[in-house]
C-alpha cells in the first residue's frame, strides 16, 4: 500500500512539474464520428489514474461483498449438519460414560444431519441394547438395514457389531437374521477371527454340532481366541454331538462317534469330560470306567478331579475303590479325600462320604492348611441332610456362603 502511495505521489508530481519543464501543456485530441474531445495531458494523466483508482476500490468493495455472501450461504447451509456432527459426539461421550438413553437419543437424532447413518444408527442399536430395549435395537438395526448391509458398503466390523445385536436378543427371528448376515458373509469367517467365533456360538445355538466342531477346528489355530474360549466351545459342542448321537439312535452311535475321533482329540479335557457326562446321564458304567480308572491309577491333577465331581456317577464302586488305595499312600491328600466324599455321596454312600468330608475339613487346623471349597462344604451339607442331621447340614451351608 505504500508502495502505491509513493508512485502516485511521483506519478502527479511528474505530471505537475512536466509542462513547465517543456513550457508546453500539450494536448490529446480523441474524435469519434463527428465527436471530438480534447484534453490536455495533465487532466487526461489524472483522470485516469482516477479512473484507475476508483476501479481498484470497486473491485476491492466487491471481492469482500463476495466473501460475506460465501460465508453466509456457507453457514446457513451447513448448520444442520453441524449441530448433527456436535450431536453425534455428544452421544459417543455419552456411551462411553454408560448413559446409554442419552446416547441412544443422540444417536438417532444425529443420523440423518450429520451424514453418519450407518454409524449412528449402528451405535444407536447398541446403546438400546445394553438398556434391553429389543424393539428400539429392532428398529434402528432395520434402519441399518435400509442403508446396507453389503461389506463393501459398511465394512465387516459393522457386521460383526450386528450380528452380536441380534445373537444377544436371545431370540429365534434374530438368531435367523444373525444366520442370514453370517452366511451372506461366509467367505470372510476363514479370514477373519471375530466373524468364527460368532460362527461357532450360533452354530452351538442352532444345535448345528458337527459343524460347530469342524469351526472349533479352525479356532484353535486363531492366536486371537483364548484357550478357555476354544474348550467351552468344546464342552459345549462335543456333548451335543454325544448327546444327540445317544438321543436320537443309540448307545452304539454314541461310541462309534467316540472312537471315531483322533487320539489327540480324545485326551483334551473338555471332550473327555463331555464324553463321560453323556455316559454317567444314561448310566452306562462299563465305557465310563475303562476311561477313569487308568486316569485315577496316575495320580491326575486337582482340577481333574474337581471336575470329575461334576458328574453325576450313581455306580463308582471301581472307582471308589482306587480312590481309596491313593489315601492309603497319602491319608492328607486333600484332592483325594473331597474326590472319594463326592463318589460315595452321588453313590449314596453317605456314611463313608461324611467321614471322607469330615477328615477333609480337619485338614483346615492341621500343616496342611484349608483345602476345600464352597462345592465340597454344599456336598457335605447335603450329606448331612440325608442323614437327618438339619443342624449340621444348616451350618455347612452359612460356611459355605461366606466363602
Amino acid at each position: 500500500m505504500i508502495r502505491i502511495i509513493i508512485a502516485l505521489i511521483i506519478f502527479f508530481s511528474v505530471m505537475a512539474i512536466s509542462p513547465f519543464l517543456i513550457d508546453e501543456k500539450g494536448y490529446i485530441l480523441i474524435a469519434m464520428g463527428n465527436t471530438t474531445i480534447e484534453l490536455t495531458v495533465l487532466s487526461a494523466g489524472i483522470m485516469l489514474t482516477l479512473l484507475f483508482i476508483a476501479l481498484v476500490i470497486s473491485l476491492k468493495l466487491l471481492r469482500g461483498g463476495l466473501n460475506i455472501s460465501f460465508g453466509t450461504w456457507n453457514k446457513l447451509a451447513f448448520a444442520g449438519q453441524r449441530r448433527g456432527i456436535a450431536n453425534f459426539n455428544k452421544g459417543l461421550a455419552a456411551y462411553m460414560l454408560e448413559d446409554y438413553s442419552q446416547a441412544e437419543a443422540l444417536f438417532a437424532k444425529s443420523a440423518i444431519p450429520s451424514k453418519r447413518k450407518q454409524s449412528a444408527y449402528l451405535l444407536a442399536a447398541s446403546a438400546s441394547a445394553k438398556l434391553d430395549l429389543n424393539s428400539n435395537t429392532n428398529h434402528y438395526l432395520a434402519l441399518l438395514e435400509k442403508e446396507t448391509v453389503k461389506l463393501k458398503d459398511v465394512g465387516l466390523e459393522s457386521v460383526i457389531v450386528n450380528i452380536k445385536l441380534l445373537m444377544n436378543q436371545d431370540k429365534t427371528e434374530t438368531y435367523a437374521k444373525a444366520r442370514a448376515l453370517i452366511d451372506e458373509n461366509h467367505k470372510q469367517i476363514g479370514h477373519d477371527a471375530r466373524l468364527l467365533a460368532l460362527e461357532i456360538d450360533l452354530c452351538i445355538i442352532e444345535q448345528r454340532f458337527a459343524q460347530a466342531v469342524q469351526y472349533i477346528a479352525a479356532a484353535r489355530k486363531e492366536k486371537t481366541i483364548l484357550d478357555e474360549t476354544v474348550q467351552t466351545w468344546e464342552q459345549l459342542a462335543y456333548y451335543g454331538s454325544f448327546n444327540e448321537s445317544i438321543k436320537q439312535h443309540d448307545s452304539e452311535v454314541l461310541h462309534d462317534n467316540w472312537n471315531g475321533l483322533s487320539r489327540k482329540v480324545k485326551q483334551r479335557e473338555a471332550v473327555l469330560f463331555a464324553y463321560c457326562k453323556v455316559l454317567t446321564e444314561n448310566e452306562i458304567t462299563e465305557p465310563l470306567n475303562k476311561l477313569l480308572v487308568p486316569l485315577f491309577k496316575k495320580s491326575p491333577s486337582g482340577d481333574f478331579l474337581k471336575q470329575i465331581r461334576n458328574l453325576p456317577i450313581k455306580r463308582a464302586d471301581e472307582l471308589i475303590a482306587i480312590v481309596q488305595k491313593q489315601l492309603h499312600k497319602n491319608i492328607h491328600s486333600g484332592k483325594w479325600l473331597s474326590c472319594l466324599g463326592h463318589l460315595a455321596m452321588k453313590s449314596e454312600q453317605y456314611s463313608m462320604a461324611e467321614k471322607a468330608f469330615g477328615s477333609l475339613l480337619k485338614l483346615e487346623d492341621t500343616e496342611y492348611g484349608t483345602q476345600y471349597d464352597r462345592q465340597d462344604l454344599q456336598a457335605f451339607a447335603q450329606v448331612h441332610s440325608k442323614q437327618g442331621q438339619f443342624q449340621a447340614a444348616d451350618a455347612l451351608w452359612s460356611k459355605a456362603n461366606s466363602l
